[in-house]
């Protein structure tokens, strides 16, 4: 045989080999595993929905929300997550779209988790809870997490004073770590002083343990305050856009106060945010300020405990893209905001956490700008001598002092 037929019988053959494998290649990715074909017989919505639904407790064990709650989002997101069924296949319903993603939340099972359960492929339940949770955002938020009225900041305020004996406090500041896992190319930037990968849940919250605010998404490298400052929050602060109420005259005393939100060591002083006082040797007046403070701040402490014991998905490590944990991380805060405004708030405070509602969530690292300007300590002092007054003490605080 001459060279030029072997080599003609040689391209032939790579030319059929090459076409088999791209017919093969073809048949693989029209294939359905048979696990998922019978997703309407032996599926997890299917099979578990409507007994759930027959029985409170179960219901709300499986998806941490009454399904009255359950029924509410469904309802408000039911077009913006609605498909059309096709000649080829029948579309995955909205019921059944968002009972994925609640019990994604709710259990903190990976894709992979809910891939055997739900009979879903991993890449389409991928799709659907990052479509569900841009929907509940879009739809929601405006209603459930909208930047209060000054009316709506005076009652915040009448909260804190009944709840917490701080008069004009309107919200308690603090941030908290969210563990992802190493996302791509991102060297350093997302490694923090606990050493490990995580963004950062920065959040101003009432005493309902409700979020009146939420920044999510910086790097975990960056400490409290410096997070704080890129806000859009303290933006408006600095810029008077927040409808913050005018200054008014303390219950029971003469000095006119601004409203103020309190916050730890880590946040700088200003005029509309207390921290406490600095050092060790510290007189009785700043000590009991720094206690009167910490009573108020607790709030936001509670919250973050109530978020991460309700929604287990913050139990691990976030194994998502970037722009999934933040969507992730918002739409959690959302849902507790939900759920406290329409079960209330009696029962999910305290809603599988310890008596003292430790948070998974860490601490994140103290700046060093701590001090604020003359007209800021003076608001402070001023507090600090309320405290201390006839009409602005409370009975037991002398024994924090």
């Amino acid at each position: 045989m001459s060279n030029n037929k072997k080599k003609k019988l040689v391209l032939a053959y790579y030319l059929y080999k090459k076409k088999q494998k791209e017919i093969e290649k073809r048949k693989r990715s029209s294939w359905v595993h048979p696990i998922l074909l019978e997703r309407e017989k032996y599926g997890a919505f299917q099979t578990l929905f409507t007994q759930l639904e027959e029985d409170e407790t179960k219901f709300y064990n499986y998806f941490r929300m009454k399904k009255e709650t359950f029924q509410l989002l469904l309802t408000a997101i039911y077009d913006k997550i609605r498909h059309e069924d096709t000649d080829m296949r029948k579309s995955i319903s909205p019921a059944e779209r968002l009972a994925v993603t609640i019990r994604y939340l709710a259990a903190g099972n990976t894709f992979s988790d809910l891939h055997y359960s739900f009979r879903m492929g991993i890449k389409t339940i991928s799709c659907i809870v990052q479509e569900v949770f841009e929907a509940l955002w879009e739809t929601l938020s405006p209603i459930y997490m909208k930047l209060p009225s000054e009316d709506e900041w005076l009652t915040i305020a009448k909260n804190f004073e009944t709840n917490a004996n701080f008069p004009h406090c309107l919200g308690a500041i603090d941030g908290k770590h969210i563990r992802i896992i190493k996302p791509e190319e991102s060297g350093s930037m997302f490694f923090n002083y606990k050493h490990y990968f995580s963004i950062v849940l920065m959040a101003v919250v009432d005493t309902n343990y409700n979020f009146v605010f939420i920044d999510v998404g910086a790097y975990g490298k960056e400490c409290d305050s410096a997070v704080f400052k890129e806000t859009e929050f303290w933006k408006r602060i600095v810029g008077d856009k927040l409808n913050i109420p005018r200054p008014k005259q303390l219950p029971g005393a003469g000095s006119e106060l601004p409203y103020v939100f309190v916050a730890d060591e880590a946040f700088a002083l200003h005029q509309h945010v207390l921290r406490p006082y600095g050092g060790h040797q510290l007189d009785s007046i700043k000590k009991i300020f720094n206690y009167r403070l910490t009573r108020a701040r607790r709030y936001v402490e509670c919250a973050f405990g109530i978020l991460s014991n309700k929604w287990r998905i913050l139990h691990r490590p976030l194994n998502v893209s970037t722009d999934t944990a933040v969507n992730i991380v918002k739409t959690c805060c959302l849902l507790q905001n939900i759920i406290h405004k329409v079960e209330g708030i009696a029962n999910n405070a305290t809603d599988n956490a310890s008596s003292h509602m430790v948070s998974t969530l860490c601490h994140l690292p103290r700046s060093h700008s701590t001090r604020g300007n003359v007209t800021a300590n003076m608001i402070r002092n001023k507090y600090a001598e309320y405290f201390m007054s006839p009409v602005g003490r409370v009975p037991w605080q002398n024994q924090h002092a």
